[in-house]
């Protein structure tokens, strides 16, 4: 894991940044965020893989994941969306989200990482964080069906996004006007999060209502 000497990136010991931007606590938090995080994404980008797997091997097979006419797996890996790149989605998620926990661990034994490899995880993140939104649209208005396991993704995908960019705006190098806006947009970073949630819990129930009414 890339590493160097604590330097004008790295945070002192008061947990202040250079700039005077308070992240001690949020730099507590984020290694076991990155750790759990990346492991249910692992977990679950895995048990896909193998289900993708074992559908392709028996096209009788029902994954464990398909509960009901909308939780289904099933239904989701056989579109076209499940392969965007012509392999299963889930093999990114793997390679993805094993660096995401490897990365936590590495904060956890004390490692500094390179502020280049901060930026590199923005990126990662950030392209995980549009895929997943996109994936979202195509489950609700393309194909009509959710997968659990999914789901579990996206529930890590975007904290993890989240939690990084504030991680490293309030670590940024850029001028003051900048390190203030950011500081105030984080103070209250639950707020983004749980917003997404809920939002994404309406969506899928509006989307699906007349399935879950059905139930009642």
């Amino acid at each position: 894991m890339p590493s160097t000497p604590r330097s004008a990136d790295a945070l002192d010991t008061t947990g202040t940044a250079a700039s005077g931007v308070r992240v001690g606590g949020l730099e507590r938090v984020l290694p076991w965020l990155l750790l759990v995080g990346g492991l249910i994404g692992l977990f679950a980008s895995f048990v896909l893989t193998v289900e993708k797997f074992a559908l392709a091997a028996d096209s009788s097979y029902v994954p464990t994941c398909s509960l009901n006419p909308v939780l289904n797996c099933g239904s989701v890996m056989a579109t076209e969306q499940a392969a965007v790149f012509g392999f299963p989605n889930s093999l990114l998620g793997i390679a993805g989200f094993a660096v995401v926990a490897a990365t936590g661990s590495a904060l956890l034994s004390g490692a500094h990482l390179a502020r280049w490899f901060w930026l590199a995880l923005q990126a990662g993140l950030t392209a995980a964080v549009v895929f997943v939104h996109w994936l979202i649209a195509q489950s609700l208005y393309v194909i009509g069906a959710l997968c659990p396991y999914c789901m579990a993704v996206w529930a890590v995908t975007v904290p993890l996004f989240w939690y990084v960019t504030v991680r490293n705006l309030r670590t940024s190098r850029a001028g003051s006007p900048v390190l203030r806006a950011a500081a105030a947009a984080t103070v209250d970073h639950l707020v983004p999060v749980t917003v997404w949630v809920l939002a994404l819990v309406g969506l899928i129930a509006y989307r699906f209502w007349p399935y879950w009414s059905g139930l009642l």
